[in-house]
């Protein structure tokens, strides 16, 4: 038998480290020696990968709020690639955080480290300009969705599509009233799961908004109840502090420490930042109102570079407005309660909303895990 495997990972937040955890298993599945080390999260550290930084150290979302945390992420940067440069591995893997992880392939590249980068930036949707760089920092592009494949093949890019591990993994939610029962709330009564994102930037900013257009269905609806899957323990305290610092009195905000698939199957509707649980809340086949804000000088830049209609993964995968979105000005607690309330109110709205889910889940579902194992590990065994 010949040497052990080495797997050099980077995962930049939550997604990635879940990502991460299953390729992991993946590649253990086929070559039970491999070893892996690099940046993970508490997922990937619990499938065995040796850490030379934590995951949460690159959650960060924006342009401008990445700025004063950029020496340090320059410092992490630098040390990891010269970490690998002198420890290669026979393969490195580029999890999500393109804008850490194309830099640091591009590095690992020239030293002839095979790089593989799964889950695509959103080139096809906005900053077209970086696939010069993706051509100099990756052998092969390893794509969640059939269409960024498309686009990389067509711009003479190696690309493989595997397919999403979200919807391997998402099975049918079951009866809701269990649900409720575990998550401690009334099994009678219609809910509105609230998820403001995965970061503390999207919390401060969308939580807020997010408790009063809250108040503002309950006046509507007296019977409402609301559910707040808080993403990691560590903004637990921040969800706590913004709750208590509402000024106007809230209806009852059950909150619980991640569970946030679990409060989805348990909602009527979900009120969600944009990001990757837009997905997870469409393979659930839960009706959804998505938003977004960010620093005002972020959001001026982005939208200029955008070059899709649509933000959120269930739009952009079916190619119409399926999903409401609010973004930026337009996010404000009377569109998104007036958005939340139609949905409440009108039951075939929902179930026109829910009805082309299904098929997106079924094409989406592809063994992605293993697939993507497949291509790390032929890469790594050159």
């Amino acid at each position: 038998m010949g040497r052990p495997l080495r797997v050099g990972l980077v995962a930049g937040e939550l997604s990635g480290d879940r990502l991460g955890a299953a390729l992991i298993e993946a590649i253990r599945a086929e070559r039970p020696d491999a070893r892996f080390e690099g940046i993970a999260g508490a997922a990937m550290r619990a499938a065995g990968c040796e850490v030379l930084a934590r995951s949460e150290r690159l959650a960060i979302m924006g342009l401008v709020e990445v700025l004063g945390r950029l020496p340090a992420l320059l410092r992490l940067r630098r040390k990891v690639a010269r970490h690998f440069m002198q420890n290669p591995p026979d393969v490195f893997v580029g999890i999500d955080a393109p804008d850490f992880n194309l830099a640091l392939e591009r590095r690992l590249k020239r030293h002839a480290i095979p790089t593989l980068h799964w889950v695509s930036p959103s080139i096809w949707a906005w900053r077209r300009y970086r696939l010069k760089k993706i051509r100099r920092s990756v052998d092969q592009m390893l794509t969640l969705l059939p269409f960024e494949a498309q686009f990389y093949q067509q711009q003479g890019v190696p690309a493989c599509f595997t397919g999403h591990p979200l919807a391997d993994e998402i099975g049918d939610c079951g009866p809701v009233t269990p649900l409720r029962t575990e998550l401690g709330l009334a099994t009678g009564r219609p809910c509105v799961a609230l998820l403001p994102g995965s970061r503390a930037d999207e919390v401060k900013r969308l939580l807020p908004v997010f408790l009063e257009a809250a108040r503002l269905c309950s006046q509507a609806l007296p019977q409402l109840q609301f559910l707040l899957p808080v993403a990691t323990p560590g903004l637990l305290p921040l969800c706590r502090d913004i709750l208590k610092a509402e000024p106007r009195t809230l209806p009852a905000v059950k909150l619980v420490n991640g569970q946030a698939r679990q409060a989805m199957c348990a909602a009527d509707v979900v009120l969600l930042a944009s990001g990757t649980a837009t997905l997870e809340c469409m393979l659930v086949e839960r009706p959804m109102v998505v938003a977004y804000r960010m620093h005002p000088l972020s959001y001026a830049i982005a939208s200029r570079l955008l070059q899709v209609p649509y933000v959120s993964l269930p739009n952009n995968l079916l190619g119409k407005e399926q999903v409401p979105e609010f973004l930026q000005n337009d996010a404000t607690p009377q569109r998104l309660a007036d958005s939340l309330l139609e949905l409440l109110q009108q039951p075939g709205q929902a179930e026109r909303q829910v009805e082309p889910f299904a098929g997106v889940h079924r094409q989406l579902r592809t063994g992605a895990a293993a697939r993507a194992a497949q291509q790390v590990i032929a890469r790594g065994s050159h």
